[in-house]
């Protein structure tokens, strides 16, 4: 047994005939199959007059080329247009009708099989679902299947669908394009909404997949059909209500935006920012039943603007021809009230509307395409390929408009889009406002451009509405992924002392460089604070006063000395010590202010050498008075002839010779490992320490520790001589002063150890300063006392003592 034949729902007769499949039905009855008996035909229901139109802009096409005397002159073509209802199934009874002629003959029939095609090619279908059905159907005859609106890039496929074709872009592109759209504008956190067909689930998972190359997460991702129950539409109601994304993508279709726009109503479901795909954001059926603004500022992709000359009014024509009167759709049924003198130019409802225009663009084009193949193969010679596929693949032609025409090897066109905003009127309608343009064919990060025009968004807000999981995180923060969340959500934590971030939502903190800090920001790197101790600082000030006091104190006292320099007192002090002991603390004081200042190459092998050999001629001078004192007491005693072995020569070299081996440490210091300026970032994190680094570090305590043996020796010998009789009491100021000196330098080594920075330099300072006062004011304040104060004290008798035969 054979099916029922599919009779077309328009035709004309042709020497060359074109197929047209469009579903004037959105919609069909379901009816119970017992099986028992032939099924019965699929009864149609809602009328749907879009795809009137788009038949409608077909024949208009073909009438062109028909009156043509350009393109196929002398060859006219006809038609069969079939009604699918949107049934799959029925897509696919009206391709194999179209494909052979064998409406009423058994499909068990030879004959069926050996005669040639009705048409050489089809135009359809609107979706992808059906196109898919259509094309792997009607590819094995490899007659072409050229679509207006069957955006799914799965279609692009040339091994399961070689005979498809479409003069709308691939989904492929407007995909990506509403991925890079949500991006522009900030949202991260966004809800996805589908339709349960070829169409919404490929172009949703290459959103999905570039939506997560550019960072964006999706909070929920839901898919419908528009003739699941209710319970089902419910549930996304449900999940929308639930979720905190603000913005809604809806790649879905029309129809099925219908659908759920009915619910959504329902509830009141509004304040979403809804980002469409091409399927319904210019469709202004949606716009109307959208009586509680729920999209407004609804913004997505469309097919760009398009004019066809003259094809308004062949549609307006065909309706007033056609039906000489005005329709009212009530009940799924045509109601005609005809008077005989209808003009539908000023009505406006489905017959007239023409914001379609870029689809009746896309079919237009299609027709052209097929006739343009077929008037190539009828100007071909015999060797020619009489393959119309072949011929409409390698097509390209201009429209009277100018439209550039062409397919790429996938059988797609270019891929350019408009961007729309749904910007609603103060009288309740919208208007579809074009705001930016999508062409894939410029360079990457130059294809979305976005005019200069105010956007409206939901709830007629002039503010970029915000959705994200959580804030972005400022510069001087990281982010850290919350646990067992999608790669949005995310917490913001401070960096850490030392780091930075300079951007917002950096994921990682950078330490700053070793001459650097971080802010109290934590946004920027700054210059660490060089410290070293000053003159400008004010224990700098304290430091050079003192040691231009001493350096003063020092020379007052020399100039005591040299007015006085005949006088007991001072002879019998060693005179020529005394000054040469002045001159080196006066060179102690002042060696202290190397220790002041920016270090530099120069100051930092001063101020260690000048300090270890002044300070060792300063300790050489109260040795040799000590061993003079000591031995003068030697000299008194009976048989003792000491002092010629310790004469004036001898003191001279002692001196010469103790300062010389300091001389020769501090040569070998600076010879085999000088100091050196050095910036020391160790101790405080946010300063760098300018210092002299010692080189070596034997040297620096070789040059230590020959004071601290010289010291020791003047303490021993100060120490022997300190019983003597109460004339040569001398010994026991030295005794008292290296008391002090040993005391000081004692204590120097643990602080100067344990302070940082500029203040082991102020430690040593000081140190320095403290002994030089201590031997300043312990030898030679008592002496100045008797010169100035108590001059009756200063006689050679009182010098002399009771039994001194001699006094130095």
């Amino acid at each position: 047994m054979s099916g029922e034949p599919e009779i077309p729902q328009l035709s004309k007769d042709g020497d060359i005939m074109l197929g047209g499949i469009f579903y004037f039905h959105s919609s069909w009855r379901n009816q119970q199959n017992p099986y028992t008996q032939k099924p019965p035909p699929l009864e149609c229901i809602s009328l749907n007059f879009r795809e009137f139109q788009f038949a409608q802009a077909m024949l208009f096409a073909i009438e062109e080329i028909n009156n043509s005397t350009e393109l196929l002159p002398g060859v006219s073509l006809g038609y069969h247009i079939y009604d699918t209802c949107g049934s799959v199934v029925k897509s696919i009874k009206v391709t194999l009708a179209l494909n052979n002629e064998n409406d009423n003959m058994s499909s068990f029939s030879d004959e069926s099989c050996t005669r040639p095609v009705r048409v050489q090619a089809i135009v359809g279908e609107t979706s992808s679902s059906p196109s898919t059905a259509t094309a792997t159907v009607s590819g094995p005859f490899h007659i072409p299947l050229i679509s207006h609106f069957a955006t799914c890039a799965c279609l692009s496929d040339k091994s399961k669908y070689p005979s498809f074709l479409r003069t709308v872009p691939s989904d492929y592109y407007q995909s990506r394009a509403l991925a890079h759209l949500v991006k522009h504008f900030g949202w991260t956190w966004v809800g996805a909404v589908r339709t349960n067909d070829d169409y919404g689930n490929n172009g949703m998972a290459t959103f999905t997949e570039t939506a997560q190359q550019l960072g964006i997460c999706l909070e929920y991702s839901v898919s419908f059909f528009r003739t699941d129950p209710t319970e089902k539409i419910q549930k996304i109601i449900d999940i929308i209500k639930a979720s905190t994304s603000t913005v809604i993508v809806a790649f879905v279709p029309n129809l099925d935006m219908d659908v759920l726009m009915q619910e959504l109503s329902l509830h009141n479901i509004t304040g979403y920012q809804w980002v469409g795909s091409e399927g319904w954001i210019s469709d202004s059926h949606v716009a109307a039943i959208d009586k509680n603004h729920i999209l407004d500022g609804a913004i997505g992709l469309s097919i760009p603007q398009a004019k066809v000359n003259r094809l308004k009014e062949f549609m307006l024509d065909f309706w007033e021809a056609l039906f000489s009167c005005k329709f009212n759709q009530s009940q799924s049924e045509i109601q005609r009230e005809c008077t005989g003198h209808e003009d539908l130019n000023g009505v406006e409802n489905s017959f007239t509307d023409m914001s379609l225009m870029p689809i009746f663009n896309n079919v237009y084009k299609g027709v052209y395409a097929a006739a343009h193949a077929l008037h190539n193969i009828l100007r071909c010679n015999e060797t020619c390929n009489t393959s119309i596929l072949q011929h409409i693949k390698n097509v390209r032609f201009k429209t009277k408009e100018g439209e550039d025409v062409y397919f790429n090897e996938n059988g797609d066109p270019a891929a350019k889009y408009e961007i729309i905003n749904w910007q609603p009127r103060k009288t309740g309608s919208v208007d579809f406002v074009s705001v930016g343009l999508y062409d894939a064919s410029l360079p990457a990060g130059k294809q979305l451009i976005l005019l200069n025009k105010a956007f409206i968004w939901t709830r007629s807000s002039k503010q970029v509405p915000l959705s994200v999981c959580s804030e972005k995180c400022p510069p001087g923060t990281r982010k850290v992924l919350q646990k067992g969340k999608p790669v949005c959500c995310h917490d913001c934590l401070r960096c850490a002392e030392g780091e930075m971030s300079n951007i917002t939502d950096s994921i990682t903190c950078v330490r700053c460089p070793t001459e650097s800090w971080s802010n109290d920001r934590r946004d920027a790197c700054v210059t660490k604070e060089i410290v070293f101790l000053s003159y400008e600082d004010i224990m700098g000030m304290l430091l050079t006063a003192a040691a231009l006091f001493g350096t003063s104190l020092t020379a007052a006292v020399a100039f005591i000395f040299f007015r006085h320099r005949k006088t007991p007192l001072v002879r019998a002090n060693n005179s020529e010590l005394s000054f040469l002991l002045l001159f080196s603390l006066s060179m102690c004081f002042l060696c202290s202010l190397t220790f002041i200042g920016q270090p530099s190459e120069w100051s930092c092998v001063l101020r260690h050498t000048a300090f270890g050999i002044t300070f060792v001629l300063c300790l050489s001078c109260v040795l040799g008075k000590t061993m003079v004192v000591l031995m003068a007491f030697r000299a008194t005693l009976p048989g003792r002839n000491v002092m010629k072995l310790f004469g004036p020569t001898q003191q001279r070299l002692s001196v010469l010779g103790f300062t010389l081996i300091q001389v020769i440490i501090c040569v070998l210091w600076l010879t085999i490992s000088p100091p050196f300026p050095s910036q020391n970032f160790k101790e405080f994190k946010d300063k760098i320490i300018l210092e002299c680094s010692l080189g070596s570090a034997v040297g620096f305590w070789s040059v230590l520790g020959y004071i601290g043996l010289l010291a020791m020796l003047c303490f021993i010998f100060a120490f022997l001589a300190r019983k003597l009789p109460d004339s040569f009491n001398e010994a026991k100021f030295i005794t008292f002063s290296m008391l002090i000196f040993c005391a000081v330098w004692i204590t120097f080594i643990p602080a100067y150890v344990s302070s940082p920075g500029k203040f082991s330099v102020a430690v040593e300072i000081f140190a320095i300063l403290a002994s030089s006062f201590g031997l300043l004011i312990c030898i030679f304040i008592p002496k100045c006392y008797i010169v100035l104060v108590r001059p009756e004290r200063n006689t050679k008798k009182n010098m002399m003592g009771k039994g001194v035969a001699k006094s130095y």
